[in-house]
């Protein structure tokens, strides 16, 4: 299967289902719950902005200049005046630093979908904070969502997945303390830490995973081929433990989205 033709993460409820991949499907699904969010579209346009509507209030209807979005920071990037829009409907809200007139509504939150999967380097002088806390904020991708899976690899010398924690709540920029400027942060809370670490050396060595992108990168960046990974370790990587058996279950069922 080419990349062009890969399917998305699955959806569990709604008219689609798979989770849309580009604005046609950010149109479908408003279409789909624009009921449910009290709204009465009017028409749809091909210029700025895409579509204009009516929203019910205790006082009759507000009128609603929308633009539809694949990624609420494409309105940044295509140069959008936000004076002249009131809404922006997209799938994924990734533009923590929108003006504040722009209300943004984030499909997503209206559809049960599977988590993305992210591996999380972390440094020496980080590493001791697995040890330490349960629940921490952590810098994150900002296409990270709540509920995700973080599998978090401790760099050298350790060079191991050796926890894994779930991101929890709204991300918003902060200062970063390990280098000049700023960072998206997140609360993530462990969910248990692996008793058999999953180290890099060994997954160096593993007949299928040995070529996988995220190995060669030495574990840098977003995982792509969870299920795989999940797969292929019930296989060769025998849990110790019950709750080890419960990790490779929810790895299995998390597979992931573009990084």
């Amino acid at each position: 299967m080419t990349k062009s033709s890969e399917r998305s993460r699955p959806l569990s409820k709604g008219p689609l289902r798979f989770a849309p991949r580009n604005e046609n499907g950010v149109v479908f699904l408003f279409a789909y719950l624009a009921p449910r969010l009290r709204l009465r579209v009017e028409s749809i346009q091909p210029a700025f902005p895409d579509c204009i509507a009516y929203r019910s209030t205790g006082r009759g209807e507000r009128r609603l200049r929308i633009e539809f979005e694949f990624r609420s920071s494409s309105f940044r990037s295509h140069r959008h005046d936000p004076r002249k829009c009131d809404v922006i409907v997209c799938w994924a809200h990734d533009w923590l630093e929108k003006p504040r007139r722009l209300e943004v509504i984030e499909l997503r939150r209206y559809f049960a979908h599977e988590p993305q999967v992210w591996i999380q380097p972390a440094i020496r002088s980080q590493q001791e904070n697995f040890d330490r806390f349960a629940t921490m904020e952590w810098a994150v991708s900002p296409r990270a969502y709540s509920g995700d899976l973080l599998l978090m690899y401790r760099c050298a010398p350790v060079s191991a997945i050796t926890d894994i924690y779930v991101l929890s709540g709204d991300l918003e920029r902060s200062r970063a303390g390990w280098r000049p400027g700023t960072a998206i942060f997140g609360n993530i809370r462990r969910l248990l830490h692996l008793p058999s670490p999953i180290f890099l050396e060994d997954l160096r060595h593993h007949r299928v995973l040995k070529t996988a992108s995220f190995v060669r990168r030495n574990m840098q960046g977003n995982l792509h081929r969870l299920r795989v990974l999940a797969l292929s370790l019930r296989e060769d990587h025998r849990p110790q433990c019950p709750c080890e058996t419960e990790t490779l279950k929810v790895q299995a069922l998390a597979p992931l989205g573009a990084a």
